[in-house]
């Protein structure tokens, strides 16, 4: 039986769970990491959650004493302990944390759809997954290349 080339765990928290559309960001998770050539088959997980959420880890991780958008958590190729998958198991590629209330700020600030918000968010942290930063401007502008010709492939706009 031949697997799946993503498998996309996909949680969402209490309120918000009416508000997402889940097979939609599968769709995209998948988009993305063909558009970006990765060798299937692959696993990541999304958790969409409240601002609280992510206050915690941004503080810890990245030194910044306040909530973000989105979070990724790759695997970190410094870590004295390196997973390997099974040969029959997808290869894990991440986690990512999507605060909704921020979206949905981002969403009316940018006056565009929430779905294009975590559209973008969705685009934004596995690209980060994948390598790519935003440290120096000539990355950010690779980066945000990348981003716009993914979700413009979909039709996904800042006017969507």
């Amino acid at each position: 039986m031949e697997q799946e080339y993503v498998t996309v765990t996909i949680e969402v928290d209490e309120p918000y769970t009416d508000a997402i559309d889940t097979a939609e960001l599968e769709r995209l998770t998948e988009h993305v990491l063909r558009g970006e050539s990765v060798a299937g088959p692959v696993e990541v997980s999304i958790w969409i959650t409240n601002e609280e959420e992510l206050h915690t880890p941004n503080r810890t991780y990245r030194n910044v004493d306040s909530s973000t958008d989105v979070l990724s958590f790759g695997e970190d190729e410094d870590a004295d302990t390196v997973f390997v998958s099974a040969p029959d198991q997808p290869r894990y590629i991440g986690d990512l944390a999507i605060s909704y209330p921020h979206a949905v700020r981002q969403a009316e600030e940018y006056n565009h759809s929430l779905q294009r918000e975590l559209s973008y968010l969705v685009t934004h942290g596995l690209l980060h997954l994948l390598g790519y930063d935003h440290e120096a401007p000539e990355d950010g502008k690779l980066m945000r290349g990348r981003e716009e010709a993914l979700l413009g492939a979909l039709g996904i706009t800042r006017e969507s």
